[in-house]
């Protein structure tokens, strides 16, 4: 087995407003790759709708989810998969709403082949890391070397 971390972000505080007034490491990285011979195994760890400088992008669930996928793509890219790649889903939103249901779904489908979904799991919580974030989505990939 081979274990890599995943680092795209650049600061160690991953732009999280906890982290930087105390000026604590996050003890996380965008992802981890598993290699076992010809398959690996990619988990990427929850990804909010921030930009490259940890700013909130978007104002509505249907950009939030953008901007979410948008980042999980960025990551599948960077390790040489793509969405279609990605095996499950768990998705975390603050409000589950019939059109915030509405707006995710729509920007799934957007994102993902409607003949390769992946298993997913939707909660709603109380709250995401980023301020004025609605929706946070981890993923797990399977890429088959070739």
């Amino acid at each position: 087995m081979n274990r890599t971390s995943i680092q795209l972000t650049k600061t160690k505080t991953r732009n999280i407003d906890g982290l930087e007034q105390t000026g604590t490491n996050a003890a996380f990285c965008d992802a981890v790759r598993v290699s076992l011979g010809k398959e690996t195994f990619l988990y990427i760890s929850g990804q909010t709708p921030i930009d490259d400088n940890g700013s909130l992008v978007g104002k509505t669930m249907a950009e939030q989810t953008r901007q979410v996928l948008s980042r999980i793509e960025k990551i599948l890219k960077h390790e040489g998969a793509t969405m279609d790649n990605v095996v499950r889903v768990r998705v975390y939103t603050t409000d589950i709403s019939p059109e915030s249901l509405r707006q995710i779904h729509a920007t799934r489908n957007q994102f993902f082949n409607s003949q390769n979904l992946p298993a997913s799991t939707l909660v709603e919580i109380s709250g995401i890391i980023r301020k004025g974030a609605m929706i946070e989505i981890d993923a797990e990939a399977v890429i088959f070397e070739k």
